[in-house]
């Protein structure tokens, strides 16, 4: 998962609505797509208030999957590196659950703040619960528990900037703040890992410094951008049963729509076989302590921000201006895919050095070009946005979910006594994101 200037899109979502006095923002979207029209351009304003909002979020909420997450684990149950996997699998596991629902919550609400704001509101103060809970957690339980809370909270906040991004950004200028904010999320870890690398001792700051970075960058994204009262818009009634049926569309109505999402459900299976278990990687290859890690990935992560740099900017510019997505979406990842077989197949510096840039640069480029594509075809951006997004999320939420889980069973496959077979997990990883681009090339509407 900000913007500056005026209410301009950024990467991932699309923002609030431009006000349009006495007009009805929803009725205004549909004719201007039946008309064959765009959206009309954000500002720099918008654009860079979202970039920020959405490094705040990752910074917040990524940095404890990054790093902290595994201190504590390690803390609370030694020698039970499985139970990350189990933790960070019950947290995707509720959010796909609950994201439709909050995103056709979010589609529906009518207030003098908007539709998206309130849910950025309420999602940090859940997500700032959560950090507390999972620092002062004394049981792998409990640490669990905060992790859910965090998934939901944190959750709320980067869909609603999504969303805000789908109601707002037109199709020239989605590269461009798909590469931005691609870049931005991307690095945020980095920064947080960079930021909580001398109080790798003390749970509450491990946690809460990055927790008060995305507040702040939030908090003058909800401020300083501008979002219509959503008040006068129309809104039908709907039942349980409509809204359970909101979980579900027709596959075949929207068919690039659904090829895009068995992509991005190939590309994050993979994504987060990879990432999961990132430090007890470095740690058993480098054969050091898992509380030396945080300072070797923070080294990476230094280096590698140059190459998410490249792969989000470059891809998602020149996906704008060649008016081309699938092929820098295949080329991240390629590009991923051959920086995982590097490190799985290596235990030198250098190459898990190289196989890491390798690897950050596909992700960049994979992650901006596909949120783009993903504003191309999405459907009913007038008045369902919020629920396609929250369909969306289940290409993320469910390898989230089920990932960790299959690479806990990975890691065991074929060893005896402490080991664990990370070459085996990386190949698989690195299969999948590669299948995850081949799949885009499917796609019609978009070249």
């Amino acid at each position: 998962m900000t913007t500056p200037s005026n209410d301009e899109p950024v990467a991932t979502p699309l923002p609030a609505s431009v006000p349009a006095p006495a007009l009805d923002a929803i009725a205004l979207d549909e004719t201007i797509q039946h008309a064959g029209g765009d959206l009309p351009k954000v500002n720099a304003r918008y654009i860079w208030f979202m970039v920020l909002a959405q490094f705040g979020v990752f910074m917040a909420f990524i940095t404890p999957l990054a790093i902290s997450l595994s201190i504590k684990v390690n803390a609370l149950a030694p020698g039970h590196e499985e139970y990350l996997g189990y933790i960070t699998g019950a947290g995707a596991l509720f959010v796909m659950l609950s994201a439709p629902f909050m995103g056709v919550w979010s589609d529906r609400t009518r207030t003098r703040y908007g539709r998206r704001r309130p849910f950025m509101v309420g999602g940090m103060i859940v997500g700032v619960v959560s950090l507390v809970v999972m620092a002062l957690s004394p049981t792998v339980l409990l640490l669990g528990l905060g992790w859910v809370l965090a998934q939901w909270g944190w959750g709320t906040v980067l869909s609603n900037l999504q969303i805000s991004t789908a109601d707002r950004l037109p199709e020239s200028q989605r590269g461009k703040v798909a590469g931005l904010t691609g870049f931005a999320t991307q690095v945020a870890p980095v920064f947080g890992v960079i930021l909580t690398f001398g109080v790798t001792g003390d749970p509450l700051l491990l946690f809460l410094i990055p927790g008060a970075v995305g507040v702040v960058l939030v908090t003058l994204f909800v401020t300083l951008v501008h979002e219509d009262d959503s008040r006068s818009l129309a809104r039908d009634r709907i039942g349980l049963g409509g809204l359970l049926r909101k979980y579900l569309y027709n596959p075949a109505k929207y068919p690039d729509f659904s090829i895009n999402w068995l992509g991005r459900f190939l590309f994050y299976f993979g994504l987060t076989l990879n990432t999961t278990f990132t430090a007890f990687f470095f740690a058993s290859r480098l054969g050091v302590d898992i509380a030396e890690v945080a300072g070797i990935i923070a080294a990476l992560g230094g280096v590698g921000v140059l190459a998410v740099t490249a792969g989000a900017l470059g891809g998602g510019f020149l996906s704008d201006r060649l008016r081309r997505r699938k092929p820098f979406v295949l080329l991240g990842g390629a590009l991923m895919a051959a920086g995982m077989l590097l490190m799985a197949f290596t235990g030198d510096v250098p190459f898990l050095i190289a196989g890491s840039l390798i690897v950050s640069a596909g992700i960049g480029m994979f992650s901006a070009v596909d949120q783009a594509l993903l504003l191309d075809v999405l459907p009913e951006k007038a008045t369902d946005a919020g629920r396609f997004m929250g369909i969306t999320g289940f290409a993320t939420s469910i390898p989230q979910s089920v990932a960790p889980l299959a690479a806990s069973a990975i890691l065991l496959v074929g060893v005896t006594g402490a080991e664990k077979n990370y070459t085996l997990l990386y190949v698989i990883a690195a299969a999948l994101v590669l299948l995850g681009g081949l799949v885009i090339l499917r796609i019609r509407s978009v070249r």
